[in-house]
């Protein structure tokens, strides 16, 4: 299984305030943007960006990063296999498939399947 690519999770009260200092930072522009049970998203750079408010942050606050896989279910499997736990999904989202799992060690990582659009903006 590969890993496609790693995102720092940050939180902000307000993505098109935030933005602009994100597109300065990484020179890039965002590749995804979208919305998902009242969050904004825009990934950036190694950045995903979330913004909503406090009571629609809370239930992601404890993710430490969001992962681009292959395949969620080889990542599952993994996950498994090494005594981690499935806290949420996997499920359908903007983007493709995700599940949330709780690594050994305590680690707490979004795993993301893009679907074949959001793969195309990745690049």
């Amino acid at each position: 299984m590969a890993v496609l690519a790693t995102f720092a999770r940050v939180h902000v009260d307000d993505l098109a305030v935030a933005l602009p200092a994100f597109v300065r930072l990484t020179g890039e522009q965002p590749r995804l943007r979208f919305s998902h049970r009242g969050l904004e998203l825009a990934a950036i750079g190694g950045f995903l960006l979330l913004a909503g408010t406090a009571e629609a942050l809370a239930p992601f606050r404890a993710t430490h990063a969001t992962a681009i896989v292959e395949s969620v279910d080889e990542a599952l499997r993994i996950t498994e296999e090494h005594g981690g736990e499935i806290l949420n999904g996997p499920d359908e989202v903007p983007t493709g498939r995700n599940v949330t799992v709780r690594l050994p060690g305590g680690a707490i990582v979004e795993y993301v399947e893009f679907h074949e659009e959001a793969r195309s903006a990745r690049a």
